[in-house]
């Protein structure tokens, strides 16, 4: 958890414009599942995407399903992306231009709340947008996440 942590702050630090999506913002909201990785979706601006690259450079990244190629981004090539899956010394870290079940970065954006994790103060996919991309992914371990996501709903509507 400490290196995801590291990841965000990272991330923060480097001024990436990014709302936290997948396994670590369904943790931020409270819900006790594991994850393994850092999901944003991002502007793939060029800009925004050297932002990321600067962030991760000490940390010898490397295309996830490349590991033989070290991430070198180019104008070019920062045109062409839709996604960027990128393995560092911290772990993983998944960059996506939109989120299945919700939309593009702007409308990720506009779903989302600005929450103050211990990484520093983040966008933050809402709890009804996560639902919506968890249920739309439809994989076991998103629809068990979809499982607490409701429960985490249900407690809360309780709440006085």
């Amino acid at each position: 958890m400490d290196r995801l942590n590291l990841m965000v702050h990272r991330l923060l630090g480097a001024e990436v414009e990014f709302v936290l999506v997948g396994g670590f913002a369904v943790m931020s909201h409270g819900i006790p599942l594991l994850t393994q990785d850092v999901d944003i979706c991002c502007l793939f601006t060029e800009e925004n995407l050297m932002r990321i690259q600067k962030a991760v450079a000490d940390l010898h990244p490397v295309h996830r399903n490349r590991p033989d190629i070290a991430l070198d981004l180019t104008p070019e090539l920062c045109r062409r992306l839709k996604n960027l899956y990128i393995k560092t010394d911290l772990g993983i870290l998944d960059c996506l231009s939109s989120v299945l079940g919700v939309g593009d970065y702007d409308e990720v954006k506009r779903r989302s709340i600005e929450l103050e994790i211990s990484a520093g103060k983040v966008n933050l996919i809402s709890l009804d947008a996560l639902l919506d991309a968890k249920s739309a992914l439809n994989r076991p371990h998103d629809l068990a996440a979809v499982r607490h996501i409701k429960l985490l709903q249900q407690n809360r509507q309780r709440e006085p």
